[in-house]
């Protein structure tokens, strides 16, 4: 009897499901209040051939990005979808956001890092046609989620100490030039330069505090340590790359001053962004 029963509420259940409506999400509602899951975009080497670089980053290694952007020949291979999160980041802040796996697209290029050698660490430069590949994509990516320019940034950034890609030799400068970030104002630099020149040197407190306010994860201790030494290596590697030592000499801290300066962290209008603002101020659809 009991089976019979239990039988019978088993049919009766299905039979309710399978009568069941299939569920049906109105869409023709759409808030404005929202924006791109994506708030970054972190750049990295693999430090990897190619093909060593492809098996890491999509087999069983705990590790993934984005995007990988081959050196020879030179092409962009997608391995994670943009609305998914892949994990190239690891642990990293930038400002007050943590985690950044989370909240950013992360991009591969194929590198070797560095060597060290008898008279220093060398790093080997970026084919240029590989870094005309990373311009190209960095920006399809900028406009399709509206990033902001100052969190275009290396897994150096992020994790300083722990990570030094992109490393010294990745060209910054070429990003600003191509209106892709934000660059330090030459006029104001130099006057900074001479400025600190005449006069003594900041503590290591104000160049904590320089850091924290760039978004650097930098200890505020007041002195001079191997970590706040490491996070000044990583913001010269970008700034001023020929010379990396993590010391606080005058360029860098005219560098700092700059930097931090409202204002003085320029972005570059190319001659078509400025035409396409001028089209969209007179209603073309350009």
């Amino acid at each position: 009897m009991t089976t019979r029963l239990a039988s019978a509420a088993l049919a009766l259940l299905l039979s309710a499901c399978a009568t069941r409506p299939a569920l049906q999400i109105d869409t023709s509602h759409v808030s404005q209040n929202q924006d791109s899951r994506v708030q970054f975009l972190v750049l990295h080497y693999t430090v990897l051939d190619f093909d060593k670089s492809l098996k890491v980053l999509t087999t069983g290694g705990r590790v993934s990005s984005h995007y990988l952007v081959s050196d020879k020949p030179v092409r962009t291979y997608r391995l994670v979808d943009e609305n998914r999160r892949a994990w190239h980041a690891g642990p990293s802040s930038w400002g007050s956001h943590a985690n950044l796996n989370s909240a950013s697209i992360g991009i591969e290029i194929v590198h070797p890092g560095y060597t060290d050698t008898p008279q220093g660490r060398v790093y080997a430069p970026f084919p240029p046609a590989q870094v005309d590949e990373v311009i190209q994509l960095v920006r399809d990516i900028v406009a399709r989620h509206n990033i902001r320019p100052d969190r275009i940034i290396g897994h150096a950034d992020i994790a300083p100490g722990r990570k030094q890609d992109p490393g010294p030799s990745f060209p910054w400068k070429r990003l600003a030039d191509a209106g892709l970030i934000p660059w330090p104002d030459a006029a104001l630099l130099d006057y900074k330069r001479q400025s600190w020149s005449l006069q003594p040197l900041p503590d290591a407190a104000w160049a904590q505090a320089r850091l924290a306010q760039i978004g650097y994860a930098v200890p505020r201790s007041g002195t001079l340590d191997a970590a706040t030494r490491e996070v000044i290596s990583t913001f010269q590697m970008k700034y001023r790359p020929a010379d990396y030592r993590g010391e606080l000499d005058v360029e860098t801290v005219a560098l700092l001053d700059t930097v931090t300066t409202p204002g003085a962290m320029k972005l570059r209008t190319l001659p078509s962004d400025a035409a396409r603002t001028a089209a969209g101020a007179n209603g073309s659809d350009y």
